[in-house]
């Protein structure tokens, strides 16, 4: 596996798109659930001031996509996206993406990357509930209750530095981490 700058060449893209879309399904999102959507996604990565990388296999085939997004004059960088190939997944590919992703961020002069990861479906112990008015403490006892992501950038380091209560409707928040890279 190698770890490269996104191409801007249709196959590539496309191969972007359709594990956008995959990875995405279960989520309970509404984001990129058609080819269209999923392709304008990957071609806005395409451009000055983002980070769009790739891990590909032997074959040049796609196993999954980092996105970055610059903010505050390039201190902070969004993790924007994130995505692996469901048949390789549990296999190092997400890990090694976000590695490559921060050592992108700490050459542009970054210092600190943040991500939002939702809980649309009630994967964790945030979702489905009115977090209102203990926002603080009902995310201080945050629990994975289903394979959530947070707990993946948890292993890698990222710390959970906030919520959006209802972020993608009622009981649907968006969960804030952050890691510092200098």
């Amino acid at each position: 596996m190698k770890i490269i700058d996104v191409a801007n060449e249709d196959s590539i893209i496309r191969q972007i798109a359709e594990i956008l879309i995959d990875g995405f399904r279960d989520t309970g999102s509404n984001d990129w659930a058609t080819i269209e959507s999923a392709l304008a996604e990957v071609r806005s990565s395409l451009v000055e001031n983002r980070i769009s990388r790739i891990a590909i296999d032997e074959n040049d085939e796609v196993l999954g996509w980092i996105g970055g997004i610059e903010e505050y004059d390039g201190n902070v960088w969004e993790l924007h996206p994130l995505v692996v190939r469901r048949n390789v997944q549990k296999r190092g590919v997400g890990r090694a993406l976000v590695e490559d992703f921060e050592k992108e961020v700490k050459m542009r002069g970054g210092s600190t990357i943040r991500l939002g990861t939702d809980d649309e479906n009630n994967r964790t112990s945030v979702g489905g509930v009115d977090l209102y008015p203990n926002v603080l403490e009902n995310l201080s006892n945050i629990k994975n209750l289903r394979r959530h992501p947070f707990e993946f950038y948890r292993k890698l380091g990222y710390v959970v530095t906030g919520v959006i209560p209802d972020a993608n409707g009622f009981g649907k928040p968006d969960i804030l981490m952050c890691k510092r890279v200098l």
